[in-house]
């Protein structure tokens, strides 16, 4: 048990441990225990929300330097909407992440979730970690004390825990006919608006022959065909939900992929048949094939699919109406002396240290926290993504190794 606990605290820390200034310095020294919001009454201090709002900048500029070969522009300083910045927005989400959280620790008992004096223990070791990680500049610029530190450990615990909590009461059961998909090969010889109606006819003449020699042996590979005719044609695979949405729901995502007469077309064929026409469509002629009218990967992969998303929005909904029912008050001015920006930044980075003790091997797979993550975020991987700002898109994060460091979905 006690191995766990180091375990959950080490995942947790991973992300903000070992976090370094890069360039500039704050403009003004943070008041790391003033009030920046209370939940429920409960008061929540400046050096919470900054400890998560540096780490989920770090986290996004590690990021962009990755995509962009390490060059990173301006982000934060950018208009995000009318009279806000994406550093201002950014600090209002990660204050509105750890709301969430005091209400999810508020929440645990009705779960049965708790955390234990082993797991206490575990945060109280990684806390001390952190700060003896960090240096002393560091430390008074994120604005943070260890109490705060294991504070924000013992809330992401919570959270974690909690999280999996509610998704366990999803409903897992999915019928046979929401999840069914077909699988099919197509050609497809594309038009195009501005074709001058010549070439369209060539084009459709060419479609013409790939579906008759096609026809004649359903069974031939389709892209050795498309490519005696022109060289620049191939075939492609794909699935879609067998049967159509019920009225007034939307498409499946997958089955929107393709021009409505295609799935209608298809809807009408066995395994191993060729619809007996082409399929004209805005982009071009397309030549179909069904080839299993019932995809078993294909629905077992449907099925995990809507089961997620039906956690997530359970989650979604739950949290989202815990937030309405809540005596939230925001300290706006107090929020307003936190500042992200461009010239101002952080990184992190893991420690060289080794620590016996803590057993951390592999760090968890996650995507989207309700929030983001760097090197490796809290052991959730159905989170919902993290809402750091609306603007950086930040789909992956950075891997780092944390083998032996003691640290504790949202992202997951």
């Amino acid at each position: 048990m006690k191995k766990s606990g180091k375990r959950t605290a080490a995942v947790a820390l991973a992300t903000v441990l070992a976090m370094g200034m890069l360039t500039g310095c704050g403009e003004k020294k943070l008041d790391s225990s003033a009030v920046a919001a209370t939940v429920n009454g409960q008061e929540i201090q400046l050096g919470l929300v900054s400890l998560l709002a540096r780490q989920q900048q770090a986290q996004t500029e590690a990021m962009y330097q990755s995509f962009m070969g390490g060059q990173v522009g301006s982000i934060w300083d950018d208009e995000a909407e009318e009279g806000k910045t994406y550093g201002e927005q950014a600090v209002e989400g990660a204050a509105e992440q750890i709301e969430l959280m005091y209400l999810l620790k508020e929440k645990a008992p009705e779960y049965q979730v708790e955390v234990t004096e082993e797991d206490q223990e575990a945060i109280a070791q990684a806390a001390a970690d952190f700060m003896k990680a960090n240096s002393e500049e560091v430390i008074e610029e994120l604005a943070v004390t260890e109490e705060q530190v294991k504070t924000y450990l013992e809330l992401r615990t919570y959270q974690d825990r909690m999280y999996k909590a509610i998704i366990a009461e999803a409903d897992t059961n999915v019928d046979e006919k929401e999840a069914q998909q077909s699988a099919f090969t197509y050609v497809l010889v594309s038009t195009g608006e501005d074709m001058e109606e010549e070439e369209q006819d060539k084009k459709k003449e060419q479609a013409q022959e790939i579906l008759d020699k096609v026809k004649a042996d359903p069974s031939a590979d389709m892209d050795e065909i498309a490519k005696e005719i022109d060289e620049t044609y191939s075939d492609t695979t794909g699935t879609f939900s067998t049967n159509p949405a019920e009225e007034g729901e939307d498409e499946d995502v997958t089955a929107s992929t393709y021009p409505e007469e295609v799935l209608t077309a298809l809807r009408t064929l066995e395994d191993g048949q060729v619809y007996e026409e082409l399929v004209e469509t805005d982009n071009g002629f397309y030549v179909l094939r069904m080839d299993q009218v019932f995809d078993e990967d294909a629905t077992e992969s449907k099925k995990e699919s809507i089961i997620a998303e039906r956690k997530t929005e359970l989650y979604e909904e739950t949290t989202e109406k815990w937030m309405d029912e809540a005596e939230i008050k925001t300290e706006k001015k107090v929020l307003e002396t936190l500042k992200i920006t461009d010239s101002h930044k952080f990184t992190i980075q893991m420690p060289t240290t080794e620590e016996p003790e803590a057993e951390v091997t592999e760090a968890p797979e996650v995507t989207e926290e309700p929030e983001a993550e760097v090197t490796e975020a809290p052991e959730v991987t159905e989170e919902p993504e993290a809402e750091v700002t609306e603007a950086p898109e930040v789909t992956e994060e950075p891997e780092a190794e944390v083998t032996e460091e003691p640290e504790a979905e949202t992202a997951e």
